[in-house]
């Protein structure tokens, strides 16, 4: 028994031992119910087959025309996202829980019945307090959640797909070097077209499965870091 329990202690550090001196892994979309339903095909759009109304139009929709729509659209396209991320959560519960019960029984009078069975029973005891019983439990729980996040930055993504239902898949990443310091931004995720603003911008909440990751690497990230040997430490040991 104690072996069958520390070889499965062994088993699940090990299956932490790859994140050991990394970042946590974003969850992949590939697979899921969101990637099929973004690679599915939309229903095509039947108010104008043809194009006869552009044809006819004295204005063009052109991105070189002087009114025309400028938006990121197509493959290769670039558009600037915008992270203002303000949030904040608390949560407080509180429960309890309490319950008593007392039971007695006895029979003092039965046609001179219990007086008789008393002639029998031991010293003390009695029909007249046959069955006594008493019961109590108490619970109680307090929880409490409190986190604040805030985060403001801008940059600048490339459309690398159009999806078959017109969704555009979106991929930024930003470098910014101050001497020993890399500084890292990486924003993927699915936009709708009519999302993005006259002004070629799309905010974070408007992203279909983003994933949004701010870090660095360096020398004073390392400094920062637990050393490898801790880190493995704290994932091996149970207590």
């Amino acid at each position: 028994m104690r072996m069958a329990l520390c070889t499965l202690l062994f088993l699940t550090g090990c299956s932490s031992l790859n994140q050991v001196g990394k970042a946590p892994e974003f969850s992949a979309l590939e697979g899921s119910y969101q990637h099929h339903a973004m690679y599915s095909n939309t229903l095509p759009n039947q108010a104008d087959p043809t194009g006869a109304s552009d044809a006819s139009s004295l204005w063009t929709a052109g991105g070189a025309s002087l009114l025309g729509d400028r938006r990121a659209g197509k493959r290769g396209d670039i558009l600037t996202v915008v992270i203002e991320i303000d949030d904040r959560a608390e949560i407080s519960n509180s429960s309890g829980r309490s319950r008593s019960g007392n039971q007695s029984m006895g029979m003092p009078q039965l046609m001179g019945l219990p007086q008789r069975i008393n002639r029998v029973l031991p010293e003390g005891a009695t029909m007249a307090e046959a069955v006594s019983t008493n019961s109590s439990s108490t619970f109680s729980g307090d929880g409490s959640v409190s986190r604040k996040e805030k985060l403001t930055l801008r940059v600048a993504a490339t459309i690398v797909e159009e999806l078959p239902n017109g969704v555009l898949r979106i991929e930024g990443q930003q470098e910014v070097r101050v001497n020993f310091e890399m500084r890292e931004l990486i924003v993927t995720g699915y936009v709708r077209p009519t999302d993005v603003s006259r002004t070629n911008e799309v905010t974070y909440d408007k992203i279909a499965g983003a994933r949004i990751s701010y870090g660095g690497r360096g020398q004073i990230t390392e400094v920062q870091q637990p050393r490898y040997g801790q880190q493995i430490t704290d994932i091996l040991l149970p207590f």
